[in-house]
């Protein structure tokens, strides 16, 4: 059979080594998109939903514009209400990450009155530890006079974070409080709640205080020898597997 001519349209140019590499090695280039130029917040480890988002944005715009946490939830509160579950949660505790403590506050208080509501211990600390940070020291007794109509299950890592919300912001009455939850719903307590609340009340000077809650440490325990232990990376790892 005989080769077409060199000038023939049937025959291809030829085609050196380095050239068919380029060729090739063009037709399998990938361009990446930058994708965390769409990256949304997190929270605790999830995408918040674009309602969700939403539903936060328009919350801080209406403080913004002069109104009051309790207005501005108002004013959101049929957004609100159409969010899931899921999504309802997420913005309380989007918000309550951000440091926006009332706003935080109204919107949780929105979800006690959903049918869905279950309480769960960890919105709580959530919401003591932003409200306890800021100071507001009235709300902060209002979310634990919610907890304390609560029926919770069991959660002593729960409650080492609660305790130490508490005690950072030296709510002292309120941590004892707590305590007292804690042993009426069954979350026993361990080294690291004596620890907490025991290192806690000496560093408020509350030593009557503390002298009580040495003394049942003894009885549940025999010896204080634990409180001379570093047990702070064991509370944080405990407390982060909670959380997550």
């Amino acid at each position: 059979m005989l080769s077409p001519p060199a000038h023939s349209p049937l025959r291809l140019p030829p085609v050196h080594g380095g050239a068919r590499r380029r060729s090739a090695a063009a037709a399998v280039t990938i361009t990446m998109r930058d994708r965390s130029k769409n990256r949304k917040p997190t929270q605790r480890g999830r995408y918040l939903s674009t309602e969700a988002i939403q539903a936060v944005q328009s919350l801080k715009r209406a403080v913004l514009r002069g109104g009051s946490a309790a207005s501005a939830a108002a004013a959101v509160e049929p957004k609100l209400r159409r969010l899931l579950k899921a999504d309802m949660v997420a913005v309380f505790r989007e918000l309550a990450a951000q440091g926006e403590a009332l706003l935080a506050l109204q919107v949780f208080e929105e979800i006690r009155k959903e049918h869905w509501y279950k309480p769960r211990l960890l919105w709580y600390v959530d919401l003591v530890t932003v409200l306890a940070s800021k100071g507001l020291r009235p709300e902060v007794d209002k979310a634990c006079s919610y907890l304390k109509r609560e029926q919770l299950e069991p959660d002593t890592e729960g409650f080492h974070l609660l305790l130490k919300a508490l005690l950072d912001a030296g709510f002292t009455q309120l941590s004892m409080d707590c305590f007292r939850l804690m042993k009426l719903w069954d979350s026993d307590p361990d080294r690291i709640t004596y620890t907490t609340l025991i290192k806690g009340l000496e560093s408020l000077g509350k030593m009557e205080l503390c002298a009580g809650i040495r003394l049942e440490a003894e009885n549940d325990y025999g010896s204080l020898d634990f409180l001379d232990e570093d047990i702070e990376e064991e509370t944080e790892e405990a407390c982060t597997s909670h959380s997550s």
